[in-house]
């Protein structure tokens, strides 16, 4: 026994200790997202989530956009976790019911038959707000805009929240330092604004959405018509689409030009005063100092310029408060936590 060696004794327990605390420590933090997380669990899950996406856009031309507007609609709640996918449950309000989501997103039933022949393939592998980031990135590549590759490994939310939908979700008629607010909100710049901003380049808004766009500023179109004449004549057709009360869901492309094919178009459309949203016009109307506008003309005038931006901003938008590791869970049914 005198040759025993407490000390080396407690020096191993010591280093084990620091690797069980160190194992802790990852699965309970933030793991990043990664390539080809689905490589050995789910090899076909991209291939999946792709060509359903390509069924729904064939029977739906407006599917893609729809696509593409759930997943930003996801990230800016909570984060990217499909929080906005939970039905109401155990007393908890969805997502779907808030203002700027109600009769107004789409794409969950695509979502439902990507999950159900995901959990055919590999039960329990693939959450469901991966689901969401691949399907917007096939959604915009389908309709002729960038591809890129989506960081993957994202958990799903075990709750949504109703409240912050109607919070964070930028509305369509905000001013633009309400719009630079909402994006600093979630870790997203000015410059992130503007390429995101062109996910209008395709896709419908309802006439509720840009009512406010073609009769309450009438001051600011009498301002600047006599130079142009552009205002007046956009207006009057909007008008024609949508009264001043009813007709609420009556559909308008938010982008007149090409609004089945994602192009940099959206920006020729506001420098020419035609942008659907007030949204939309407020990067060209009240940017004071003028950077923003030069972005605009920037991507107006360059198309791949503006792919490879959005492309950015995307990537960077889909990181927003993601869950991995043993965060959060992999839903079974995307509508519901598993119970």
């Amino acid at each position: 026994m005198e040759n025993f060696n407490f000390n080396g004794i407690f020096l191993i327990i010591a280093i084990l200790a620091l690797i069980l605390h160190a194992n802790e420590t990852l699965s309970e933090e933030d793991v990043p997202l990664v390539y080809d997380y689905y490589k050995e669990t789910c090899p076909l899950a991209e291939d999946i989530v792709r060509r359903h996406v390509e069924i729904a856009s064939v029977r739906d031309p407006r599917m893609a956009a729809s696509l593409l507007r759930l997943h930003f609609h996801d990230c800016f709640v909570m984060g990217c976790d499909a929080s906005v996918l939970l039905d109401d449950y155990e007393g908890t309000v969805s997502e779907k019911q808030a203002v700027p989501n109600f009769n107004s997103l789409r794409g969950f039933e695509v979502i439902d038959e990507i999950k159900y022949y995901l959990e055919e393939s590999c039960p329990c592998k693939v959450s469901c707000a991966d689901i969401l980031a691949i399907a917007a990135r096939d959604a915009v590549g389908l309709r002729g805009g960038p591809r890129w590759e989506v960081l993957l490994g994202r958990r799903d939310s075990l709750e949504a929240s109703f409240s912050g939908a109607n919070q964070f979700i930028p509305a369509p008629n905000s001013s633009l330092e309400t719009l630079i607010s909402n994006f600093e909100l979630q870790g997203l710049d000015v410059g992130d604004l503007i390429a995101l901003s062109g996910s209008h380049t395709m896709g419908k808004a309802r006439c509720v959405s840009f009512r406010q766009r073609i009769y309450d500023d009438v001051n600011y179109s009498r301002k600047h018509r006599d130079k142009y004449k552009r205002y007046t004549t956009f207006r009057r057709i909007l008008r024609s689409i949508c009264p001043e009360s009813g007709k609420d869901h009556t559909l308008a492309p938010l982008d007149h030009m090409t609004p089945a094919k994602f192009d940099n178009h959206y920006f020729l459309n506001i420098l020419q005063g035609k942008g659907l949203l007030g949204s939309d016009t407020v990067l060209v109307t009240e940017d004071h100092e003028g950077e923003i506008l030069k972005k605009v003309w920037a991507f107006a005038s360059d198309h791949e310029l503006f792919f490879d931006s959005f492309a950015k901003s995307i990537v960077k938008m889909g990181n927003i408060n993601v869950l991995t590791g043993d965060q959060g869970e992999i839903r079974r049914n995307c509508r519901f936590v598993n119970t």
